[in-house]
């Protein structure tokens, strides 16, 4: 009896092991261009642009928008403002490449699939960036994704996105503005002085923190782990060596120096507000 032949259906991954990290300029970016987008568009689109590290880490710093027209069954990319845009970037920075494409909204869409073909041509395994620029319950939902192949036997059926590892690493200064675009609305934008208010009540809790696990962990209540009693002896070795009264004098001066830069931009600001008034009066006369 002759044995049966079977089709295999299977999925074609494209990457074994991907993750991505990205830079808190790229969701300003976003942001920005969704405010400014058409009435008419629901979402915007655009390219990423970064670099792919040996580990297979993809690194996202930049991105610009394509303009596009989208209907339920097709998408229209403005293709040559893509190339344009492209060849103008790597002019400045010739080292970021395509590494794929960003959408604002929750998760993938119907039209996502023909988009992400068109950057397949670009760049082999592009990452699918989301963002959720409506910041729903104060939350920031980014997801990156990529896509795999279904297949049946040698013939490519659709396509898969599947979420992959996303980091997104920022500096105080940057987180500071990250929070305050996840409100909605705000009185009016933090100072300098504010701004470094709110870092050092961050950094008391993060403290209080780690005094609790270690207190926790020297009282028998919390096992102890390695990993962690490493990067706290590091982070604290890495502190300077500074007695109270030399750490005081480090604070005020540079108080002094941020109080002294103020008082200058302000006394331009004002100098420029008296110049204009004063062209303004003698075109006048």
């Amino acid at each position: 009896m002759a044995a049966s032949e079977h089709t295999v259906l299977q999925f074609t991954p494209s990457s074994a092991s991907l993750s991505a990290r990205v830079h808190p300029l790229v969701v300003f970016n976003i942001c920005d261009c969704y405010v400014r987008r058409p009435d008419q568009a629901e979402r915007v689109i655009g390219t990423l642009l970064g670099s792919i590290s040996s580990d297979g880490t993809v690194e996202i710093r930049n991105s610009y928008a394509v303009p596009h027209n989208e209907s339920s069954d097709q998408v229209a990319l403005d293709i040559e403002y893509h190339h344009n845009m492209l060849v103008s970037h790597q002019k400045v920075n010739p080292k970021e490449v395509i590494v794929g494409w960003y959408s604002t909204g929750l998760g993938v869409t119907g039209g996502s699939a023909l988009i992400h073909e068109f950057y397949s041509r670009e760049v082999p395994n592009p990452v699918h960036l989301t963002v959720d620029t409506g910041f729903r319950n104060g939350q920031g939902i980014i997801k990156a994704y990529v896509s795999f192949n279904l297949s049946l036997g040698d013939r490519q059926l659709a396509a898969q996105f599947q979420e992959i590892p996303l980091d997104l690493r920022m500096i105080e200064a940057e987180r500071v503005g990250f929070d305050i675009l996840k409100t909605t609305m705000v009185d009016k934008l933090p100072n300098d002085l504010e701004g470094m208010e709110a870092s050092m009540e961050r950094l008391l809790a993060l403290i209080d923190d780690v005094y609790k696990y270690v207190d926790n962990v020297v009282e028998g209540r919390v096992a102890p782990d390695n990993s962690i009693g490493r990067f706290i002896s590091e982070c604290v070795s890495s502190l300077p060596k500074l007695g109270p009264a030399a750490f005081d004098k480090l604070v005020n001066n540079s108080l002094q120096d941020n109080l002294l830069l103020l008082y200058l931009s302000s006394i331009t600001r004002t100098q420029l507000v008296l110049a204009e008034k004063l062209n303004t009066a003698a075109q006048i006369l």
